[in-house]
């Protein structure tokens, strides 16, 4: 339970500190300015690193023990959001950025102990030649990832998903190790991600900034190389696969720019995202394309974790060669991508009319509306017992939310999604916790395949709505059925007797759910906030009953 709470706790405080947050940068003119090399047109906030930064550290600093490798990485993390946090608004050079990166690397080598394994194989590490030039090498990637993450922050919503995807592989190895400061800092990161994405999706309301993108680049490479080097079965090379897509980024780029005579620290547009714009992909494909790569990548890093390096690096040298090669190959030929026109004029002419009906977005909306809370009601349901101080909460939240339906309207959406997001969680743990007698094997498969269909209907729903505002089809989805689809599935017992990837793929699916039902409602709320009551009055009731 207390990964689940550092979740939320992380996530929640990311989602309510970025407007206020966002508001002040307005104000300061803490904003990124559109020039030519960069995608976006307007200016746009980038404090959303600072709320980051407070949703990771709350949860650290109340469950976490305070070892020699935990202090160093919030230090190195303090140092980096410092950093950041004036590059932001002032604009360091390369050289001072690069300073502080370096010095959080070192607090990170010197006094967390990080180190890499693998050239203690090669090197005398009984030297002390060998002893620097292991301490030298570490910094030297410490400080490569945490720049690299940095310079692969170019398109709405990349480098949180890119690090997000990485962070998931990260907790569940570091729960498999039972290594309980990786897994908890982890999940820290991975909420304060998922918090700040949901205003970073294209189009971008907020991006994280210097403080953000050094600090996922830090964090990431620290915890990897923390869990994956010294005594353990997992492959030292592991951190190689996780971080493999932006590390090859900022190598190619660097090197393009040594070979043209340049710097390779003066910013320019040939990154992957840029080179994937300039075939012919949109903002969000070029997002959604670098998304499936980094997934193929963290997924590769499971299934070979105990694998030998020579493997592990003859892999990623193998994916890396045919992610050059292609775009070599898509550059010298002039290849561009052919969106056949004329095909989709004659799709649109044929399915005008049953757009401008709507028929397809009632029927997906009216499944999720009815369909969701029929799934709601029926998992009050499953906890065999509901705890006897629920009763209380439940009957206070269910007094204020009918308050506020009859007399404060105007907070009604708000007391909607407190009342279910603190109740969800809290009903779903206690489903798979201490699940009711009743529920068979058949039962259980149905009730677990709606939230699969509850999850489909709901991405159609935000893919064909024309809400201009609110929670609206992004490529973080493809994140959230990445997460849906391969925790239930994995084949760890120790992760199967917690149920703890069923569990969170019902939160995820939940929550995604309510958000775009909020939105879809469209302040009409009389309905939700009845169906809220009842939920509430069930738990309420059974509670009572243990009494």
């Amino acid at each position: 339970m207390i990964y689940l709470s550092t979740l939320l706790i992380s996530m929640f405080i990311t989602i309510a500190l970025i407007p206020m947050l966002r508001s002040m940068a307005i104000n300061k003119m803490i904003v990124d300015m559109p020039n030519e090399r960069k995608v976006h047109t307007s200016p746009i906030p980038k404090t959303g690193g600072i709320a980051m930064a407070l949703g990771i550290l709350v949860p650290i600093l109340l469950w976490t023990h305070m070892d020699e490798f935990v202090r160093s990485i919030l230090m190195g993390s303090c140092l980096l959001t410092i950093f950041g946090l004036i590059d932001d608004i002032r604009e360091l050079g390369y050289k001072t950025k690069l300073l502080g990166q370096i010095a959080a690397g070192v607090i990170a080598v010197l006094y967390g102990g990080i180190s890499i394994s693998l050239f203690e194989d090669i090197l005398p590490g009984n030297t002390i030649f060998g002893h620097y030039a292991t301490m030298a090498m570490t910094l030297f990637i410490i400080t490569g990832v945490t720049n690299a993450i940095n310079l692969s922050d170019g398109l709405d919503g990349l480098a949180g998903g890119i690090t997000m995807l990485c962070f998931i592989c990260i907790a569940y190895l570091g729960f498999c190790s039972e290594n309980h400061s990786i897994t908890l800092i982890s999940i820290a990161v991975i909420g304060a991600i998922f918090g700040f994405l949901r205003f970073n999706t294209h189009p971008a309301t907020v991006f994280m900034g210097d403080t953000g993108s050094q600090l996922l680049g830090y964090l990431s490479i620290s915890t990897a190389l923390h869990l994956t080097q010294g005594d353990t079965p997992i492959s030292p090379l592991v951190p190689m696969l996780l971080l493999g897509f932006p590390i090859l980024d900022t190598l190619t780029v660097m090197t393009e720019r040594i070979a043209n005579g340049r710097s390779p620290f003066v910013a320019d547009k040939n990154h992957f995202h840029h080179k994937l714009m300039r075939l012919g992909f949109f903002h969000t494909e070029a997002v959604f394309i670098i998304y499936m790569l980094q997934a193929f990548l963290v997924t590769s890093a499971f299934i070979f974790r105990f694998y030998s390096d020579c493997f592990l690096l003859v892999y990623y040298a193998i994916f890396a060669g045919l992610i050059v090669a292609g775009f070599i190959m898509a550059d010298r030929s002039g290849w561009k991508l052919k969106r056949f026109d004329l095909i989709d004029q004659i799709v649109k002419t044929k399915l005008k009319r049953l757009r401008e009906k709507n028929y397809h977005i009632k029927f997906l909306f009216l499944t999720v509306k009815v369909g969701l809370p029929i799934l709601l009601i029926f998992t009050c349901f499953l906890p065999a017992t509901i705890p006897s101080y629920f009763s209380i909460i439940g009957i206070v939240m269910a007094i204020l939310l009918s308050s506020a339906a009859l007399y404060q309207n105007k907070w009604l959406g708000g007391m909607i999604r407190l009342s279910l997001f603190m109740t969800i969680p809290l009903l779903v743990y206690l489903g798979e916790k201490n699940t009711v007698s009743w529920l068979n094997v058949n039962m259980e498969f149905i009730y677990n395949l709606s939230f699969g269909m509850i999850a489909v209907f709901v991405i159609f729903t935000l893919k064909f709505t024309r809400r201009k505002e609110g929670f609206k089809s992004t490529p973080t989805d493809f994140i959230i059925l990445f997460v849906a689809l391969v925790l239930p599935n994995l084949p760890d017992i120790q992760i199967r007797s917690y149920h703890l990837g069923m569990l969170t793929t019902r939160i995820i699916v939940f929550f995604f759910s309510l958000e775009v039902l909020i939105g879809e409602l469209r302040k009409k709320y009389t309905a939700l906030a009845f169906l809220t009551v009842i939920v509430l009055l069930i738990l309420s009731f059974r509670g009572l009953t243990v009494i």
